[in-house]
């Protein structure tokens, strides 16, 4: 806790309402003479200013328990937003302390109604279609924007400006500017994120990571990771095929993207589609490919920077996930080598699909390679096999393998996962949202691990096979090609851009 704020704590002479406390510290802080006698709402306070000031955001929130509930110390209130299958992780963070879903939204309110009876246990929760009368209702610590990918970046924003610290599902965004975004208005704000990479949080991913990033196995000359498959184009349909007025949900859930005639394709199967998604299928390059590389960046240690040189090593083709054969020499490595164990086992029957792809390979500014050359039937799908000078390492889900073997069978293996897996991620949101402390996969981190696969995906459109792009990981952007700084963002449907942050 801030000196400052144990002043104002030992001040007050009892609690009193979250709004009115805040309203008083600006006037303390600001010098305000008088201010009229109101119940502000965050959004009043946004539009004055308080969100931008230099104090320590959403005050109220993590130091004042409410009339009638336990102080924040110990219960942080969250609400969801966006019901779909994906939200049900919650269920894993039941064993988490202090983690009290207490509101449910959807824009189709019959979804967060069934979500909430069949998630609530019982308990009485808020049911919403706006999330913003959610957050502003029920008074919210936090929320876990768990919406489609296309609609992530403005939810967020916007909740982060009511008072809410953010769960961000994986990816975090659409776009590399978009991401940029997020991670300027959670600086802005000071709130707390966590994006939904799980593994991050996971301790023997973590221990392997710590191995590699502590040159168990010398210096890295090669990374070698999945190649996944990429968005696909929807031509069925266009907006002049909109016809007189359309649904208000449909619109909402439209979002920033071209508004289309309703078609269960695109509403049901929306993460196929590059209008609504980079690639969000099992082995798609921001379904998996989000772990994959963002398990990659946590053993390298370059979770604040990126590669410098990005290649299309063939041209992109509608190809089938599984084309190893045993024994292949894969990028270099030989496959198979690593440990005694397939640590991508559970996942291969999963990763069955075709789609396009085309291999790409990366250089970092110290010499490591990173080459996404393999196929789904074989090695980390949610990881890497990383090749030191001196052995090897493959991480992938709750599972990692090492020559020399020894390596992974120290002692202080901590071994599979004792709890669900997402529960440690939760959890150290949770902990954070009360020390404030950055969270393990922080949204910088997730933005640099997104990033990852939207230079795949963008090199992959621009289409210059054997062409090395350079890229500045600082400025995000690319220094000898326009054509695919063209792609860092996307023109977005008016009355959908992203709040201009106040």
């Amino acid at each position: 806790m801030h000196k400052l704020e144990r002043v104002w704590l030992y001040a007050m002479p009892k609690l009193i309402d979250v709004q009115r406390l805040a309203i008083s510290f600006l006037s303390l802080t600001l010098g305000i003479r008088a201010m009229k006698r109101k119940q502000w709402t965050r959004r009043d306070m946004i539009k004055t200013g308080a969100a931008a000031i230099a104090l320590p955001s959403f005050v109220p929130a993590r130091l004042l328990g409410r009339a009638g509930a336990a102080p924040p110390s110990e219960t942080v209130r969250v609400g969801v937003i966006g019901c779909g299958g994906r939200a049900r992780c919650i269920r894993e963070g039941a064993d988490v302390k202090g983690f009290q879903v207490v509101a449910a939204c959807d824009i189709q309110r019959e979804r967060a109604e069934q979500f909430a009876e069949q998630m609530s246990q019982g308990e009485s929760w808020g049911v919403y279609e706006d999330f913003r009368q959610m957050i502003e209702q029920e008074k919210l610590d936090g929320v876990m924007v768990m919406t489609t990918t296309h609609a992530r970046a403005r939810t967020t924003i916007l909740s982060m400006q009511m008072g809410t610290d953010a769960y961000i599902e994986k990816p975090l965004c659409l776009t590399i500017a978009e991401g940029r975004a997020i991670v300027n208005a959670a600086r802005h704000y000071d709130r707390v994120t966590q994006v939904g990479s799980q593994q991050r949080s996971m301790p023997i991913n973590n221990w392997a990571s710590d191995l590699v990033k502590d040159g168990a196995i010398g210096s890295i000359r090669v990374v070698l990771a999945p190649n996944f498959v990429g968005p696909f184009r929807w031509t069925k349909t266009s907006s002049a095929d909109v016809k007189g007025p359309v649904d208000k949900w449909w619109d909402l859930w439209t979002d920033q993207a071209e508004l289309r005639p309703y078609d269960s394709a695109l509403h049901r199967g929306w993460a196929r589609w590059w209008d609504y998604d980079g690639g969000g299928l099992v082995f798609g390059v921001t379904g998996w490919g989000t772990h994959s590389y963002d398990q990659i960046n946590r053993a390298l240690g370059t979770d604040d920077t990126g590669p410098v040189e990005v290649l299309l090593e063939e041209p992109v083709a509608d190809r089938d996930t599984g084309r190893f054969v045993g024994g292949e020499t894969v990028g270099g490595v030989q496959i198979g080598e690593t440990g005694d164990i397939d640590t991508g086992v559970d996942y291969h029957r999963m990763a069955k699909l075709t789609g396009p792809r085309a291999r790409v390979r990366m250089r970092f500014a110290n010499g490591t390679e990173l080459r996404l050359h393999l196929d789904g039937d074989r090695g980390p799908g949610l990881g890497a096999i990383f090749v030191g000078e001196e052995g090897r390492i493959e991480i992938n889900r709750n599972r990692v393998a090492s020559n020399p073997l020894e390596l992974v069978r120290a002692s202080d293996n901590p071994g599979p996962n004792q709890r669900p897996e997402t529960s440690y991620h939760i959890e150290d949101w949770i902990q954070c949202i009360k020390t404030r402390e950055r969270c393990t996969a922080d949204v910088e981190i997730g933005q640099r691990s997104t990033t990852l696969c939207y230079l795949v995906n963008i090199v992959r459109d621009v289409g210059r096979v054997g062409e090395r792009l350079r890229w500045d990981p600082v400025a995000e952007r690319f220094t000898n090609c326009d054509e695919a700084n063209q792609l860092l963002d996307r023109p977005r449907r008016e009355g959908y851009e992203l709040p201009e942050l106040v």
